[in-house]
């Protein structure tokens, strides 16, 4: 008898237990875990832009989803991020044309110098049918959704000694430092200079020696690594106008509801927005910041500029991979 109303009380104990369980909010058992890596510090815009998509989706859908941010490259390493989101190991991040073309060749355009004018025409290409077309080919062939374009800055010339610069002629013999592989190597080229490679952390004394002539980075970029200590000029060719692209793992992505989907699109399209309007700002900023610190900017032909890098985009294996008529296209984007 003992025996039987011990066993009664541990099956009253489990029914009771079960009961509590299934008695739990709903969202505790159900909430979305959306993690997400970037390499960016906090206080980038690119980091930053991470807390407004975590902020809009939980006024959106508050209570369905946790939001977490892993910054400075905690969880996976930069560039690693798109393999991760194809396995299912990470739900979102931000990857860059760079990372895109590797498997999506057709993408390699948007590494190439002059295609993309300005943050405004990058909005317009990418959120028009042209991104449409793109973006379902990354997604295809890579298992990552691209969700919005978020604006990574426009790359000047930054030169050691001031010089004339109108054309890509007026560069001929400067050593321009650029980052060290083929594809970054050929950009330095087409713009007209000797390109040199140099890593990052070595050219603000590279430069201070004369081993190189100047280098190209977006402003914030210049400021940060105050490379306008040892440069006279700022040169305002603005030869690539690069991007981040706000994705998804597709696996994450096709799980969730359409209304949840429409949610998380909307709150990553605030985030890229946020971004962009603070970067943007920043760097009409800075151009008032060098001029004050005794840097010359100057502003050469930048269609003559545009036509000579695109000719010699155009007439190398670069362009072979490019669909037929692309260029054309995203030129008449206006």
């Amino acid at each position: 008898m003992i025996k039987t109303n011990a066993m009664s009380r541990r099956t009253m104990l489990g029914a009771a237990a079960a009961l509590g369980a299934s008695s739990l909010p709903a969202w505790a058992q159900t909430k979305t875990i959306l993690r997400i890596s970037t390499p960016a510090v906090p206080d980038d815009w690119h980091a930053k832009m991470w807390t407004v998509f975590k902020d809009t989706l939980e006024k959106s859908a508050p209570g369905e989803f946790d939001v977490q941010i892993n910054l400075n490259g905690s969880l996976f390493k930069q560039g690693t991020e798109s393999t991760a989101m194809a396995r299912g190991n990470l739900e979102l991040s931000a990857i860059s044309a760079f990372d895109i073309a590797k498997l999506v060749p057709e993408f390699s355009v948007f590494t190439a110098g002059y295609v993309v004018r300005d943050p405004a025409q990058q909005q317009k290409i990418f959120n028009g049918p042209i991104g449409a077309e793109l973006f379902k080919l990354v997604t295809e062939k890579m298992e990552v959704t691209p969700l919005a374009t978020a604006y990574l800055g426009t790359r000047q010339v930054n030169l050691r000694d001031v010089r004339n610069v109108k054309t890509p002629a007026d560069l001929k013999g400067v050593k321009l430092r650029m980052p060290g592989t083929k594809e970054w190597l050929f950009l330095g080229e087409a713009l007209g200079a000797t390109a040199t490679p140099l890593a990052f952390g070595e050219v603000y004394l590279g430069l201070k020696t004369g081993t190189i002539d100047g280098q190209d980075n977006p402003l914030p970029s210049v400021r940060a690594a105050k490379f306008y200590e040892v440069t006279k000029q700022i040169v305002m060719t603005s030869h690539l106008v690069d991007s981040l692209f706000i994705a998804i793992s597709s696996k994450s992505f096709n799980a969730l509801t359409p209304t949840q989907k429409q949610k998380v699109s909307a709150a990553a399209q605030a985030a890229a927005a946020y971004n962009n309007d603070n970067r943007i700002k920043e760097e009409a900023q800075l151009i008032e910041f060098f001029k004050k610190e005794g840097l010359k900017v100057t502003t050469p032909d930048v269609e003559a500029f545009r036509k000579s890098v695109q000719a010699t985009y155009q007439n190398s294996d670069y362009a072979k991979v490019w669909p037929k008529g692309l260029l054309d296209r995203i030129n008449a984007t206006k």
